[in-house]
């Protein structure tokens, strides 16, 4: 982005220790190095499809021992499991004993009774679940309440309906509605918002690091393979961390933020790291060719970004000690994560990758354009 004025600091081209070695093996062997690394990692990869990233009940925010965890677990021995937190539904007060026939109709549901007097026309009730609040099996209950209470025609305007309707419609029939909420509904809901908006965020945080990356490196193969390579990385950290969280700490799931948060962090420290030996790599091309450029480049930042990488992960880890499971979760994530991009990724795989195809991680500018 910088032109063709950017600073490199100069250093000796040191072809002797550990990157000597791995320089020398790349050389070597390019495509065996690439491979092996890509099959390692889309191994690890392979556990991502047992990442339970859908949320997970307050009570099971602490790890370890939790006096609130015990005390649930006693009310619930006793009582409905989700009698401490039983979810509100609102109601007009014409509606409001076919509604609480409906619900008491419901599997998951163990009770239900009005609370308080209306007002302004509505009624609260007070939905005891069967199970436990913000389990799985509660939200599962929500959902078919919601389901029940629209099919009787009972929910607000919402989507294209409400855009076509006057503003007078829409409030009689906001005023006519079934409200259904409570702690395990705004979980279920905050679950929902969560993967929704984490499919949404990760396309479009590749996308601007593509851009960005193109602009820097005035390629678009370079560009594609860091930002693949990423990837490969970040689902190899998922898949190990799933096996981890799920057979050694068993932990009973994780929240929905969970991935995108680890994506984040992993992403942006992992082009980091490429971005660092890609541009010395570019600058080492300028001077004696591409091949020739990444083995410099790759002895020249290697003991560096490894370090780097070292220390963040150490740093990472040490939130691994916090009796909080979404700080324990991604300390994990994140320095398994960079100590994987670190050590195999930005060390083998990348200058493999780039060695085998040589010149045509340049494309559509040639070498000369880059040596002019």
């Amino acid at each position: 982005m910088t032109g063709r004025n950017e600073a490199v600091p100069a250093s000796p081209d040191r072809r002797g220790g550990i990157w000597g070695w791995v320089s020398r093996l790349i050389a070597t062997r390019p495509r065996t190095v690439w491979a092996a690394s890509l099959v390692i990692l889309i191994g690890m990869g392979v556990g991502m499809t047992g990442f339970k990233a859908d949320g997970v009940p307050t009570s099971d925010f602490v790890v370890g021992h939790s006096d609130a965890r015990d005390g649930q677990a006693a009310l619930a021995a006793h009582f409905p499991a989700g009698a401490g937190q039983p979810a509100v539904v609102i109601a007009p007060e014409t509606k409001a004993a076919d509604v609480t026939s409906l619900l008491k109709g419901e599997s998951g549901v163990s009770s239900v009774r009005q609370s308080g007097t209306a007002v302004d026309g509505k009624v609260m009730l007070e939905v005891t679940l069967a199970n436990a609040p913000e389990s799985s099996e509660a939200e599962q209950t929500i959902t078919t309440m919601r389901s029940d209470i629209a099919a009787k025609g009972w929910h607000g305007p919402d989507g294209q309906d409400a855009d076509r309707q006057s503003a007078e419609r829409q409030s009689a029939e906001r005023q006519s509605a079934v409200l259904v909420g409570g702690p395990t509904a705004v979980a279920l809901d905050t679950n929902e918002t969560t993967i929704h908006d984490r499919n949404l965020i990760i396309p479009v945080v590749l996308g601007v690091i593509f851009v960005i990356l193109v602009l820097l490196l005035r390629s678009i193969v370079a560009p594609l393979l860091l930002v693949g390579t990423v990837v490969v990385s970040f689902a190899a950290s998922l898949g190990v961390s799933a096996l981890a969280f799920n057979n050694v700490f068993q932990f009973p799931g994780a929240d929905a933020s969970v991935p995108l948060f680890g994506f984040v962090f992993l992403v942006a420290l992992g082009i980091d790291y490429n971005i660092f030996l890609m541009s010395r790599v570019r600058e080492e091309s300028r001077k004696h060719g591409t091949r020739e450029g990444i083995l410099r480049g790759l002895r020249s930042t290697g003991g560096v970004i490894t370090s780097a990488g070292v220390v963040l992960a150490a740093t990472f880890a040490a939130l691994g000690v916090l009796p909080v499971l979404f700080l324990a979760q991604i300390s994990f994530i994140v320095a398994f994560g960079v100590l994987l991009d670190t050590i195999l990724v930005r060390s083998l795989l990348v200058p493999a990758l780039c060695y085998d195809l040589g010149d045509r991680i340049w494309w559509p500018i040639r070498l000369r354009r880059l040596a002019g």
